[in-house]
Order: structure tokens, then sequence, then C-alpha cells
């Protein structure tokens, strides 16, 4: 029965508190006794459409703890990225060295999908990062090999044709793609020809 009393209260904190509650026994078993604190309603109607902040940080004032607070929802939301975005999951390395490693290219990958958000937003872009993450992941490299009368192969490097979607992406970020990709190689080969 207290159990569920406080399970209760848990469940709706933003009024548990404007009332004491008590479960006392009667020749009739377990009873709810509750008064209302005018005090906490008055701190209610106080408070009602303000943002509070509780913390153990010292500061100089409203604005350098708001300043933290905000930094603290940027890191928030950057692990969220990391977590959602860049499928980043945590591994269990054994070695320091790889564990270190494993922060490094979570670190770069984040750096780069903030720089990816500016840019965006530089260019006026309606895209949000992971779409367009998704959308360029569909672009493609080829190689088209073809064989020489001796012996050889020249590869080719090109790029799959982009969509208009894709092509409105990247003059966005204002950065064109080449059509093909230098430079291109000669590659000796050896084979038996039949």
């Amino acid at each position: 029965m207290f159990m569920g009393l406080g399970r209760i209260q848990a469940s709706h904190p933003q009024v548990a508190d404007l009332y004491e509650m008590a479960l006392k026994d009667s020749k009739e078993g377990a009873r709810l006794v509750w008064r209302q604190k005018p005090e906490q309603q008055q701190w209610l109607e106080a408070r009602e459409g303000a943002y509070l902040l509780r913390t153990n940080l010292t500061a100089d004032g409203a604005a350098d703890l708001w300043k933290k607070y905000m930094q603290l929802t940027e890191v928030e939301a950057a692990f969220r990225t990391l977590k959602s975005e860049l499928a980043i999951r945590p591994l269990f390395h054994q070695l320091e060295r790889r564990v270190k490693a494993h922060v490094l290219v979570a670190f770069l990958g984040y750096a780069l999908l903030v720089t990816l958000k500016h840019l965006l937003k530089r260019g006026g872009s309606e895209y949000s990062p992971a779409n367009v993450l998704k959308r360029l992941a569909e672009v493609y490299s080829v190689d088209i090999v073809l064989p020489t009368l001796e012996g050889r192969e020249i590869w080719l490097r090109r790029i799959s044709k982009l969509d208009d979607e894709q092509q409105k992406i990247l003059f966005q970020l204002q950065l064109p793609l080449p059509e093909r990709l230098e430079p291109t190689q000669i590659l000796n080969v050896v084979k038996t020809r039949p």
C-alpha cells in the first residue's frame, strides 16, 4: 500500500509536492490522509511558465549559468547524433590506445557532421545532415576496365549519375563533383590470353 502511494507520487511530480499525504491505520483499515500545502501552491503559481535550473555549479550570474546549461544540451545532442546519425555504438576495448582511437574517430565524425550542418545552413538548405548523408551515400564511383592489345588494362573511374535531389544538395554545399576521377590508371596486369 505504501509503495503504491509512492508510485502515484512519482508518476505525478508536478502536483505531488502540493500535498502532504500519508497512510494511517484505523478501525476500518488503512486510510489515506492528506492536506494541501498552501505555501507550495503559491510557489507553483510563482514558477508557472518559468524555466528553472537547479545546479551545484558556481557562476557569476544567470547568463553564465544559462551558457553552461546550453553547452550541456549541445554535448547531449552530440552524443545523440553519434548514436543515431553516425551510428557509432559503444565498443568495449581492452587496450587504452584502442579506446583513445575509438574516441578520436567518434570525435572526427562528429566534427565533420557539425561542419556539414553549418554548410547546409549557410547554403540555405532545407535538408538535415542525416538526410544529406543518406542521399549522398547513394552516389558511387565505378571502375571501367578496358583491355588493350598489349595485354594491359586501362582503368577509368567514373561517378554514377546524380539525380536532381543529389545535384541540388551538392549545389547548396558548393561541392562540384568531377565527371571522372584523376589520374586515369594504366595498370600492367599479367594475364595469359587464350
